[in-house]
């Protein structure tokens, strides 16, 4: 048997991967996945160009038809039509560059697009190269022009088809079935995007056909964000403190933003944010600029008119329970993190939204005294419900500094805080990372309870019988609502409970194991918001003095792509929590100010119910077929 040595490694070796392969290799660097949400990724990206053309004023009707099979898609608008013209340097026509092309585009300068969702010239190129099958038809210049793709490859070359009097583009594509799970597109998906987009862009009309549900219905909405945000708060059920909606707007070289708010009985508060059109679902500095200039513009009505009563100390989120809000910007050069644009990331945004909203805010209560009244008895309540919650917790403390300590499991590291709406628990695996989380956490809000190995899996246990095991006894006492009929939310000593775990097969077990049982036992938590997911990176990449954590493999290949050719990275992967060094623990992971939380929701009761039953239940069989579902798709196995 051979070893192979350092000297095996030579220049045959490096693989140059040329036109798309980069793309059909590594999708997931561009969509975010394999997955459903991936696949919908490539809808989104043809019809985020057509959008393109209506915000240059060049086209108000999109038709998107999702074909009998289920699993192919066309999009038409009547814009201007992609080029077809040849290109001076690749000396191929300018529509065959376009959709085989990484990087190229009419959107890198702002001669053809003031403002548009396409930032990177690779959308449409993208969704080429993971179809097995594409076709593009443009109407211009007098004709009707045709070509053909497959797998991100030309069929032929361009064709003049015949003489047509109109103008526009239409794109079919078919998901390719040797890059994605599942290539069924799912049409609730696509209903609700398309009304999203309809109602951020007033003036733009958008036709759905649904094959092979054989239905067909129009999308236009002339209100805009004033009826998108009654459509959220209607159906959501949040009833509104007024009727009156506060809106704010403003357009100008650098920037166009709409804002449309009102504050509602519910106790969330719930913000949706788009950028040039696209849903930024993880927030950014457009939604920081909002969330600011509503509590700046409360605190100094409250603090001109003397409106707060004594006693009362009123918080950020006080202020902002139960806003409903709708805030839609359109830069020249948005900034996205990632190509799935799920977080803008424009720093001088923040400004610019919080100079439209605060004073506009401030003059709408000036303006309207009596509504400002509701408004700030709402926020009040909220703040004297909060306290309530906090002072029903700190009795329970003070039944003695002893009982509190007998009563809670000797291994529990706890912070020194007593107010629970600034406490945080970790809930770590294993004694060697619980050190590491107690040497990097802030001491003052923050505690770490270990848990020794893998806790029991509760699927289909009784209450009573749970808390039979220790390590979830622990749990329990440790958070002090209780559980089961005993279960108050009030008592909850902590108002984050941060699941930390190894980013490998055994952590994500054990992470799996405790959102089961939350979710059969104590439920609330994740309904009220208190169930949070850690984000540990898996590695730490060093250019030079700049230092780069990366979540997956994918954002490591991401980044180490985006370097210049010329650039040595020193890339380091963490084995465990344990072996990382508590400060780089803390910086990327324990820090707010630093670190990414996933908050978990219950979005889909059924669907959820069904996923743990196939997880952990006790029918083999269920597990069985959910593997063999998603075998061919796994690449690499952590056993």
């Amino acid at each position: 048997m051979s070893t192979a040595t350092k000297s095996d490694y030579t220049a045959k070796d490096i693989e140059v991967l040329e036109g798309l392969e980069p793309v059909r290799k590594r999708p997931s660097m561009y969509i975010g996945g394999v997955d459903a949400r991936g696949l919908h990724h490539l809808l989104w990206e043809i019809l985020d160009n057509s959008v393109d053309e209506y915000l240059a004023g060049e086209c108000d009707r999109i038709l998107v038809t999702l074909h009998k099979d289920g699993c192919s898609a066309t999009i038409s608008d009547n814009g201007r039509g992609i080029p077809v013209d040849m290109h001076p340097r690749l000396k191929k026509p300018a529509l065959e560059v376009i959709l085989t092309t990484l990087h190229s585009g009419g959107k890198f300068s702002n001669k053809n697009y003031a403002r548009s969702g396409g930032l990177h010239g690779v959308g449409s190129s993208v969704v080429n190269a993971l179809s097995s099958e594409m076709t593009a038809t443009v109407h211009r210049d007098g004709f009707e022009w045709f070509q053909k793709f497959r797998q991100g490859k030309p069929v032929g070359t361009l064709q003049k088809v015949k003489p047509f009097r109109g103008r526009g583009t239409t794109i079919f594509f078919r998901p390719d079935e040797a890059i994605f799970r599942k290539t069924t597109f799912d049409t609730g998906v696509i209903r609700e995007r398309l009304e999203d987009i309809s109602y951020v862009h007033g003036g733009l009309t958008i036709v759905f056909t649904d094959d092979v549900k054989k239905e067909t219905v129009e999308y236009s909405h002339p209100d805009g964000l004033v009826g998108y945000l009654n459509k959220l708060t209607n159906e959501g059920g949040k009833k509104p403190v007024t009727d009156q909606v506060f809106v704010a707007s403003r357009e100008e070289a650098a920037a166009k933003i709409e804002v449309v708010l009102r504050w509602s009985e519910s106790t969330d508060e719930e913000i949706r944010s788009y950028a040039n059109g696209i849903r930024t679902h993880a927030g950014g500095t457009h939604e920081a600029g909002l969330r600011g200039a509503v509590v700046k513009a409360v605190k100094n009505y409250l603090e001109i008119h003397e409106k707060v009563p004594k006693g009362i100390q009123l918080t950020a989120e006080d202020i902002r329970e139960g806003v409903v809000a709708i805030l839609s910007v359109f830069v020249a050069e948005p900034m996205f993190q990632g190509q799935t644009k799920e977080r803008l990331n424009n720093p001088e945004i923040t400004a610019q939204v919080d100079s439209i909203v605060r004073p506009a805010m401030e003059n709408w209560f000036n303006n309207n005294p009596s509504l400002a009244d509701a408004i700030i008895g709402r926020i009040v309540l909220a703040a004297r419900a909060r306290m309530a919650s906090r002072d029903a917790a700190q009795d329970v403390r003070r039944k003695g500094p002893t009982t509190r300590r007998s009563t809670l499991p000797g291994k529990l590291v706890d912070c020194r805080s007593t107010k629970p709406e600034e406490s945080e628990i970790f809930i770590v695996e294993g004694d060697s990372a619980g050190g590491s989380a107690v040497q990097g956490r802030d001491s003052r809000i923050q505690a770490v309870l270990p848990l020794r190995g893998k806790i029991l899996n509760t699927e289909s246990m009784a209450t009573s019988k749970a808390l039979l095991n220790q390590e979830l006894k622990d749990l329990v006492e440790t958070l002090g609502t209780g559980v089961g009929e005993r279960f108050e939310l009030r008592n909850l000593r902590y108002h984050k409970i941060i699941l930390l775990m190894d980013a490998d097969s055994d952590g994500n077990h054990i992470m799996t194991l405790l959102l089961g049982f939350f979710f059969r036992h104590m439920r609330e938590l994740i309904r009220a918001g208190h169930v949070f997911l850690a984000q540990p990176p898996l590695y730490r990449i060093a250019v030079g003095k700049e230092i780069h954590y990366a979540l997956t493999d994918a954002d490591k290949e991401a980044f180490l792509a985006s370097l210049p050719a010329n650039r040595n990275p020193e890339i380091s992967r963490f084995k465990g929590l344990g072996e990382m060094p508590f400060q780089f623990l803390a910086e990327t992971t324990l820090h707010p100010d630093s670190r990414i939380l996933l908050r978990v929701d219950i979005e889909a009761q059924l669907e959820a119910d069904k996923t743990f039953d196939q997880l952990l239940g006790k029918d083999p069989a269920l597990r069985y077929e959910l593997i063999m579902s998603e075998a061919n798709h796994v690449e690499d196995l952590d056993i």
